[in-house]
């Protein structure tokens, strides 16, 4: 079953079309939030809240549009508002065994002991940059949307999403920098 016939289903009142949805989208769903707000049981509460809003509005879902950009776009927001609520640089040092696995979800992890440093290295300066540039970032490299999609998604103007982009590039690229001249 695709998503226009569980949304159809939805739109009817079947709940099991928001199943199938939760099904196929949940994991995808709990990564974007976790990567934001760098706590497994808040990504999974965003998560779990992004889908029973869409389960209050799917009346207003337009049909001829996909629903994952707009369930991730839900999602992401959900995330950006907690996160930038707490406010805070959350560190990766000590939940590191948790990013492991939720990015073995998303793709095959080399076993390389090169990469992982490099790998840790990247997860620990993405926690030191604002959450807006992260979600960015992340949205971006992670999610793979285009900038279109993000300028959407962040309800920003193409020029700002490009420059949060490039600013959060540029971070990364001071804090990486810094982290291979201090080893």
């Amino acid at each position: 079953m695709d998503d226009l016939q569980s949304i159809q289903r939805l739109k009817r009142g079947d709940v099991s079309g928001l199943q199938d949805l939760v099904l196929r989208y949940q994991a995808k769903a709990i990564r974007a939030a976790f990567l934001i707000t760098h706590d497994e049981q808040l990504a999974q509460d965003v998560a779990q809240d992004s889908f029973l809003r869409i389960y209050h509005r799917i009346r207003q879902f337009d049909e001829n549009r996909p629903f994952e950009p707009y369930l991730l776009r839900s999602v992401v927001n959900a995330a950006l508002d907690v996160a930038q609520e707490r406010a805070k640089h959350i560190s990766f040092d000590n939940d590191l065994e948790q990013v492991e696995n939720l990015l073995s979800q998303a793709a095959s992890i080399e076993t390389d002991v090169e990469y992982n440093q490099l790998k840790q290295m990247i997860i620990a300066a993405l926690s030191q940059i604002e959450p807006r540039q992260r979600a960015a970032i992340i949205q971006r490299y992670y999610l793979e949307m285009s900038e279109k999609e993000m300028s959407e998604v962040m309800k920003l103007p193409p020029g700002t999403v490009k420059w949060l982009l490039n600013q959060a590039r540029s971070r990364l690229r001071e804090l990486l920098s810094a982290e291979g001249s201090s080893k």
